[in-house]
């Protein structure tokens, strides 16, 4: 039975943010992308994955796995909160929930449900800031079946009037309990701070008061953009022959008409960059000061070298026994801090997130800046941290591929948000990394450029504190103390 809540590998909250969240409440949580790793090398990759694009546009893509008798077969569209205006904020995810009920050959959501029980399928989707999929994993001997039930939900969905009021409160109460965790107005702000004039396009949730009003010309005028072939790509993976797949997916889709460009005939507008520091300071009755740092970071589609530098500098930063976690965690400053960066398309985020105490944090934060004002010296990161953190990634990278359902959603991710040359090529990138390529990525994106300062702490502690953003606006100096 499909899950009613978010998917566990993209919450609706930023990883970061939830690093935050989850220290501040006295869970710790490891600083991580939002999606699996990329898996082995492009030699190794090649061996097992094969790809084909049909007449009308439609990318089908296939990995072999014959360890366990049972496929994923995976529908990926480039969607997702980036091509919101504000007055669809939140309806990508809407028309997700949409996907699993009536179509032109099952009458309602029981028949969606009784037909993936017949063939053995558990089946789910997810909305992300530039991707949306729909999966089944099933028994290997369904796959006929299985790819025309994917088949009838995407090309012939009917978007029932009844079924659409009943699905929108379940998304409603989505968002309530979204909105219940500390951190989410907070994270919200961030996120308008961040891409100014732009937050609808950052926030998969999206509008409570957008989703209330959902109607079926909104949903037919996304299918309409969005989903034809020529944007969506078929990943099967698991115990499945390659030829098989193809022909099945050129009898099932070939017929499917191409579909004009969604990005030609409605371009997505560039994010503004910001054009100086600012900051929020958002009250929730927590006991410990949470902090985001956060910077327009590399488009994947603009500057893919950068992305890569990101993730190992980020890897080398975040390694326990690095200078950064030794500066600021092993000397009590900060109870935890993390560095990460999210690739997208549309701007990805680069973020530092921690935790400290009231009494320390203007100590704490002058002791962050020292760092930062670092990330450009060349002796900061050691050709030993490099070479080690390449290769941790080359060896966990390595298991991504044994699992077949999580190696389809990864190809997805990638497929959508960058290409899947980006992704066959990711291992092989990252080890190439060189102490060059990190200065080059810091010089560009974080040291001196302008950045979000967002703080979470309890209205008590803020009063007792005597913090305001226009403080935050500036660098702290040594011993805290403001210049």
């Amino acid at each position: 039975m499909r899950s009613r809540h978010c998917p566990p590998h993209r919450p609706l909250l930023h990883p970061l943010t939830l690093l935050v969240i989850a220290g501040v409440l006295g869970t710790l949580l490891p600083a991580v992308a939002p999606t699996a790793l990329p898996a082995q090398s492009r030699a190794e990759l090649d061996k097992v994955l094969r790809r084909k694009v049909l007449a009308n546009g439609m990318e089908v893509i296939v990995v072999e796995n014959h360890g366990v008798p049972i496929a994923t077969l995976e529908i990926n569209v480039r969607n997702g909160a980036f091509t919101q205006t504000p007055e669809f904020a939140g309806l990508a995810h809407m028309y997700e929930h949409m996907f699993f009920k009536a179509n032109k050959d099952l009458p309602d959501a029981q028949a969606f449900n009784d037909r993936a029980g017949e063939l053995g399928a558990v089946f789910n989707g997810t909305t992300q800031e530039e991707r949306v999929n729909y999966y089944l994993t099933l028994p290997a001997d369904s796959l006929p079946g299985g790819l025309r039930f994917l088949a009838s939900a995407l090309i012939n969905p009917l978007f029932r009037e009844d079924e659409l009021a009943r699905e929108k409160e379940v998304v409603l109460g989505e968002y309530d309990r979204n909105e219940a965790q500390p951190g989410f107005r907070w994270q919200q702000r961030a996120n308008a701070l961040l891409y100014p004039g732009q937050g609808s396009r950052k926030n998969t949730i999206g509008d409570r008061n957008v989703i209330a009003g959902v109607t079926p010309a909104q949903m037919r005028e996304i299918q309409r953009k969005y989903y034809v072939p020529n944007n969506c790509a078929l990943i099967v993976t698991g115990d499945v022959n390659p030829e098989t797949v193809f022909a099945l997916a050129e009898a099932v889709f070939g017929a499917w008409p191409r579909g004009a460009d969604p990005f030609v005939a409605d371009p997505i507008p560039p994010i503004p960059a910001l054009n100086g520091n600012t900051s929020q300071i958002s009250e929730e009755p927590i006991n410990a000061v949470a902090v985001l740092l956060q910077w327009q970071g590399p488009s994947v589609g603009k500057d893919p070298g950068a992305t890569f530098a990101a993730d190992v500098f980020s890897d080398v930063l975040n390694t326990p026994g690095s200078t950064f976690q030794k500066n600021l965690v092993d000397s009590g400053l900060w109870l935890a801090v993390g560095v990460n960066y999210y690739t997208l398309n549309q701007v990805g985020p680069i973020s530092i997130s921690g935790q400290t105490t009231p009494d320390k944090f203007r100590a704490a934060m002058a002791a962050l800046e020292r760092e930062i004002a670092r990330f450009n010296d060349p002796t900061y990161i050691t050709a030993r941290e490099l070479e080690a953190v390449k290769a941790q990634r080359a060896v966990s990278s390595a298991f991504g591929i044994e699992k077949a359902s999580e190696i389809a959603h990864t190809i997805g991710f990638w497929w959508s948000v960058a290409s899947l040359d980006y992704f066959m090529s990711y291992t092989d990138r990252m080890a190439q990394q060189r102490i060059a390529d990190l200065l080059r990525y810091t010089g560009s994106y974080i040291v001196g450029k302008p950045r979000v300062v967002n703080v979470l702490l309890s209205g008590e502690t803020r009063r007792a504190m005597g913090l305001t953003e226009r403080e935050l606006l500036t660098p702290y100096k040594t011993g805290g103390i403001r210049p």
